[in-house]
Parts: structure tokens; sequence; C-alpha cells
């Protein structure tokens, strides 16, 4: 893994996106998983609904994009983005038309919304697809499972709505994670629904990044048929417990901040000390004299506990609003005024760099330009 860390003559912060090594992610995940007859949707929603993104996870061979946000999917469908889409987020009862009019499957857990979804699409004379959601332990959102009978029994009668599978979320909230018994479960459930109603269920729908393991293990229940990824396509890891995963790049995303001051300053605080911007008393390590550099990157634009420099010598010691301070005393190439020094994000790190309007996105595909997007 190479990176030119210090360049110059180009505006920061900014974020490089590797869209070549996206495509190869998903590719290795698709090809994982379609050995086990799993279907990927591909999710964006760690990109804002990057178009370019978007257009490489389909690329790599994913079968549908699934989003969080209305916003992003219109944003995909305005850059012309033709594919399948799937809205991950529970639909609020004030965008029931905008779900209809623009996503193929929602996922669903409240009887009201399936209604109004219901009407919507009665109204455009459409049918709109759902999955259901149950509760596997993880709080999240989802049906719990002494009620998906009840639950399902007036939602299958509701005209514009056909419920094509059922699904479940783990790890995201409560860090439970994907196990042979409770995929075994979600299949029962969806057995049990399926000998209630007389319906087939056409996607059973197994989770996220954190479901790789069980799947390359060969322990995935063979009914689950579905999974949503993103993490694992986007930073090359898994999210049980942040393994990187065999096969995938770890850096398709970099983040880039620029020198604004390099001095040799003391390592601790001089004066009577309260609290920060952010309402926390910092701990500083007394270090001596070190060379601190002050890069254009801070809290408004990333997570900066969930950055990593490029540099093993560079420790950050902290951030402001504007500002990310970090120590370059003992980095392995001389730092200067103008340098631009190199981060690789984890995903909330990369969440925010996204969201950021300050931070400018640099989509790169070798042999294909891209434009950037602001």
């Amino acid at each position: 893994m190479t990176v030119a860390s210090w360049s110059r003559n180009l505006a920061y912060p900014y974020l490089m996106i590797d869209l070549d090594k996206i495509e190869h992610n998903a590719g290795v995940i698709v090809d994982q998983c379609r050995a086990h007859r799993i279907e990927v949707t591909g999710v964006t929603k760690g990109t804002c609904g990057h178009p370019d993104v978007a257009r490489a996870m389909l690329r790599g061979g994913v079968t549908s994009i699934g989003e969080s946000r209305m916003m992003n999917i219109d944003k995909l469908k305005a850059a012309g983005v033709d594919c399948q889409y799937m809205l991950l987020r529970l639909p609020p009862l004030s965008l029931v038309e905008d779900v209809v009019q623009s996503v193929d499957v929602s996922l669903n857990s409240e009887l009201s919304v399936l209604a109004a979804l219901s009407e919507a699409a009665c109204r455009r004379g459409r049918t709109h697809d759902v999955i259901v959601m149950v509760d596997l332990g993880d709080l999240r959102e989802g049906i719990w499972p002494d009620d998906l009978i009840p639950f399902v029994a007036p939602a299958i009668r509701l005209p514009g709505i056909r419920i094509v599978g059922l699904g479940a979320n783990l790890t995201c909230f409560g860090g439970v994670i994907p196990t042979e018994e409770n995929m075994g479960a979600l299949v029962d459930y969806a057995c049990a629904i399926e000998r209630s109603f007389g319906i087939e269920l056409l996607w059973i729908s197994g989770g996220n990044s954190s479901a790789l393991e069980l799947i390359a293990a060969g322990r995935m229940p063979k009914r689950i048929n579905h999974v949503r990824i993103g993490e694992a396509i986007l930073l090359g890891h898994e999210t049980t417990h942040r393994r990187l995963w065999p096969g995938t790049h770890q850096d398709s995303f970099i983040l880039h901040a620029e020198v604004l001051e390099l001095k040799t300053k003391p390592s601790l605080p001089v004066g009577e000390r309260g609290e920060d911007a952010f309402g926390h008393v910092p701990v500083f390590a007394d270090r001596g004299l070190v060379k601190r550099a002050i890069l254009n990157v801070g809290r408004e634009d990333a997570s900066i506990e969930g950055l990593k420099p490029f540099d093993p010598g560079i420790v950050i010691l902290g951030a402001s609003s504007d500002y990310m301070i970090v120590d370059v005393t003992e980095a392995t190439r001389p730092v200067a005024m103008g340098d631009t020094l190199a981060f690789l994000p984890d995903y909330a790190a990369l969440l925010a760099a996204m969201t950021s309007p300050y931070v400018e996105k640099r989509p790169i595909r070798r042999g294909a330009p891209t434009g950037a997007m602001p």
C-alpha cells in the first residue's frame, strides 16, 4: 500500500476515492457470496450516495444499491445511476409518496407506514415491494418475533403492497453477532410466514458486513439468500471484529490535509485548564518539546479518532472544529509548510468526511476520468 503523502499545489482538505479498488472489493465480496447463492445489495450510505461509488459497486457485481436517505437516492437517479434501489432506513410517514415513486424495495416494521405506502402505491397504480424486518435481539429496527405473524396478517392484505422478504439487522446497535442460531431463527420465522399465508418469500435478508465470516465459513443457513454490504466493500473489513477481509483493499479512501502551521512547542498546555471547545477536559502526555503541525481538517470535517496517519511516525494529538494537531517529531520524512499529510479513515471518519461540504471528494478511475464532486 503506497501513497504520495506529501505533494503540493492542490486544494485541501480532500478525500481521494479509488473507484478501481472499490470495484475490486465489490467483486471479491460478490463472488464469495455468490458461491453460497447469496445476492448482494451494495450500500452507498457511507459515501452519502456518491454516484461514482455506486457505479463502481455495480461494475463489481452487486445487483442493487441500498441507501438510507431519500435525498441520496434522488441524487443517484439524477446522476443516471440506473439500477434497483432499496431503502434501508425505515420509511417515514411524511415521505411515502416519494418512497413509492423512487424506491423499488423498502424495509418496514410499522403497519401504519405500510398502510400509507399502500395508499400511495394505489394512487400511482403501482406495486411496492417490502421486506419486513424482524428484531433478532440487536434492538434496533424490527418487529419482535412474538408479534411477527399478527403483523403480517393485515399487512399481506394491503393492496399495492407485496411482501417479498423477511430481513434482520445485527451488530449496528447492540453489537449482536450473526450466528447459525439467530440466522437459523430468521429462516424459521420466514418459513412460518410462508406456511401461515401460503406465500413464497423471494428474499431472506441476513444482514450486513458482519455476516461475512459466517458466510465464508459455510455456516450461513442455506435459505439466507441476500445481504446488504457497505463497509466491507468500501473499507475492506468485516464489522464484527474489524478484521481485514482477504483479497480486498483497505485504502480505497485517503484523506489529505495541508500543513497550516509548523512549530516546536511544549507537549503540555501552560496555565490553568478547563474544558475544551467540545466540553471535554483533554489529557496530554509529557513528551517534552515536540514539533507540531496544525492541519486544515477538524471535527467539522471528520471523526478525528477514526483517522490513522499513513506515516507511522506521526501522532494525532487532538483537534478543534477547524484544526487537527499532530506531532511530527518522529515523522519518517521531513514535514514542511504547505505539505499534505495522508490519513486512512475508518467508517465513522469516512461518513463524516463524505458528509462535510468542506472536504473535496476526488474520485479517480485509472483510464477513465471522473469529475470531482464537492
